[in-house]
């Protein structure tokens, strides 16, 4: 499996998020109307090396599935928002695809391909927070 590139290829914005910043919130509510599992969010605000303010993480069984939480976050953030994603990847083979907002990134996975990446160890100082129904 091949790397995202799109992390390494933006800069953060200077505004910070929390989580309680709309966009935020629209993205957790997102995922789990349409069923995301093993909702996790790492706040790396602290990190000084981090790209962004926040990775919202989850899982999905299905490439269909995958696709469809994708498409429906990048819908729902527009409607509520009006904000567009800087970048997206990994629609073509929806393994893992990632929506960009810069300041907070949404990762959605297969089951294998998260435990493959395992961005929860790689940013292990961040704080943790479940989202799960």
């Amino acid at each position: 499996m091949a790397p995202l590139t799109v992390l390494s290829t933006r800069k953060k914005a200077q505004t910070r998020l929390s989580r309680d910043s709309e966009i935020f919130t629209t993205i957790i509510k997102a995922i789990q109307e349409k069923k995301g599992e093993n909702i996790v969010s790492l706040d790396l605000r602290q990190i000084p090396e981090a790209v962004a303010d926040f990775f919202i993480i989850c899982e999905a069984n299905s490439n269909t599935q995958v696709r469809a939480i994708a498409d429906y976050v990048e819908e729902q953030v527009r409607e509520k928002t009006g904000e567009q994603p800087y970048k997206h990847e990994g629609f073509t083979a929806q393994q893992w695809i990632l929506v960009d907002y810069v300041n907070v990134v949404v990762h959605a996975f297969q089951p294998e391909t998260r435990k493959f990446y395992n961005l929860e160890e790689m940013w292990s100082d961040a704080e943790r927070m479940e989202h799960n129904d």
